[in-house]
């Protein structure tokens, strides 16, 4: 089977993330955290940042590393790296999507993710719960 190696931006603003809907293709209208392919010669961050700007128009800064997927479709094993990111110029500008949202973490069930996308919802629920605990303490000094 082929594997395809891709990286996803799991962008955050505040206590919310992006997610976009696909606009095209076999998984129309599932949605997915943005990102893309890695080229050859690139680096994952590397890939990343393009994709973004190729995707949404926006530059982005890659904060950290948060999990890699693997999850195997019918044709091909996808391999995914995901990292925690912000968005630093531009705006977001659908390119290649039809619809996007910044969702809460109480909201991350309330899409219907790619597969492989969906793998990581519980992880970044508790992503997002430690990061507001963080910054409710930190808010209290």
């Amino acid at each position: 089977m082929k594997t395809i190696e891709v990286v996803a931006a799991i962008l955050r603003k505040g206590e919310r993330v992006f997610a976009t809907q696909r606009g095209y293709g076999d998984w129309k209208d599932l949605w997915e955290f943005p990102g893309g392919k890695i080229e050859p010669g690139e680096g994952p961050e590397e890939a990343l940042v393009r994709e973004i700007r190729e995707e949404l128009g926006a530059q982005i800064a890659v904060e950290s590393y948060l999990t890699t997927i693997d999850y195997d479709y019918p044709a091909f094993h996808l391999h995914m790296g995901c990292y925690l990111c912000r968005v630093t110029g531009g705006e977001l500008t659908l390119k290649e999507h039809e619809a996007a949202r910044w969702l809460s973490r109480d909201e991350l069930d309330a899409v219907a993710w790619l597969p492989a996308d969906r793998t990581i919802i519980e992880l970044l629920k508790k992503e997002l719960r430690d990061t507001t605990k963080t910054e409710g303490q930190a808010s209290e000094l």
